[in-house]
């Protein structure tokens, strides 16, 4: 299996006052596709930037392929983050092409050249010059052409309009299939990339607060509907993320399926049980009493 794998342990960043990461434990195996989600402030972008070695934890331990990335060739090499605020070199798109390809040990020049083509980028133009679309293309296309063992995407997709975003999906999903390594993927599209997670962290206020295959999460995530007393006699011990009333009607979330018993006990109550979409699930655990 390619790609290189992941170890965390009590891992923390603080910038002044503020608590960046708070004792972060993680474990990723390599060779698959992770999404990382989390609130803006939540500290995705630090966990991923410490992985990359741009900068160092106040504490803890971080090992990428067994080895402590920092200030280390060997393994950085093989590290590629790509953020949304850009990181492109001052030149025209092709001269950055041609810059990067100097740089990281697996880039391809023609899959990057593809790449360019089906995004539409102006290849004469310079990357200063790009609109916020187009940067975000290009950022996409480095991060995908690089085939780096570890590749981390930091909201490159903000900037893209709705085609461009399936797009870049459809390409990361097949390069992927070709060259297998392990990707972290930070968005706020959720729904759009949800079905291309293989496991998913959620980190809240700098801690981990769930890490789980993205099917194991779905199935923890149910919605129960029906009259207000029904619902609640039938809640009673049950870990229940959020609820919403309307009239004599309520529906409440819960976190952790109720299982066959309780199931059979919602049908014969005359209730209505649902499955939760993963965009909803993680909008319950990052709000409200949960997220402490």
């Amino acid at each position: 299996m390619s790609g290189l794998g992941v170890e965390t342990g009590a891992l923390t960043k603080s910038y002044g006052d503020v608590t960046a990461l708070d004792g972060v434990d993680l474990s990723l195996e390599p060779g698959k596709i992770y999404g990382l989600l989390g609130r803006n402030g939540s500290g995705k972008s630090t966990l991923m930037s410490i992985l990359a070695a741009f900068q160092r934890p106040d504490s803890g331990t971080v090992r990428v392929g067994g080895h402590d990335p920092y200030e280390n060739g060997d393994v950085t090499s093989q590290i590629a983050l790509i953020r949304e605020s850009g990181d492109i070199p001052q030149a025209s798109v092709r001269r950055v092409l041609g810059y990067l390809a100097t740089l990281r040990p697996a880039w391809d020049t023609d899959y990057a050249h593809h790449l360019a083509e089906r995004f539409g980028l102006p290849m004469r133009r310079h990357a200063q010059r790009l609109s916020r679309g187009q940067k975000a293309a290009l950022a996409c296309v480095i991060g995908l052409a690089t085939r780096c063992p570890l590749t981390m995407l930091d909201e490159v997709t903000l900037g893209l309009d709705a085609p461009a975003r399936y797009l870049f999906q459809e390409e990361l999903l097949a390069d992927y299939v070709e060259h297998p390594r392990t990707i972290v993927i930070s968005t706020h599209h959720i729904a759009e990339f949800g079905d291309l997670f293989e496991e998913v962290l959620i980190l809240d206020r700098g801690r981990l607060i769930v890490h789980d295959t993205a099917d194991g999460l779905r199935e923890r995530g149910v919605s129960v509907t029906g009259p207000a007393e029904t619902v609640d006699r039938f809640a009673v011990g049950l870990h229940v993320l959020g609820e919403q009333i309307l009239g004599g009607t309520k529906r409440i979330t819960l976190y952790s399926h109720p299982g066959q018993d309780l199931e059979r006990q919602a049908r014969v109550a005359g209730l209505e049980l649902g499955s939760l979409p993963l965009q909803d699930l993680f909008v319950h655990l990052t709000t409200g009493k949960d997220a402490q």
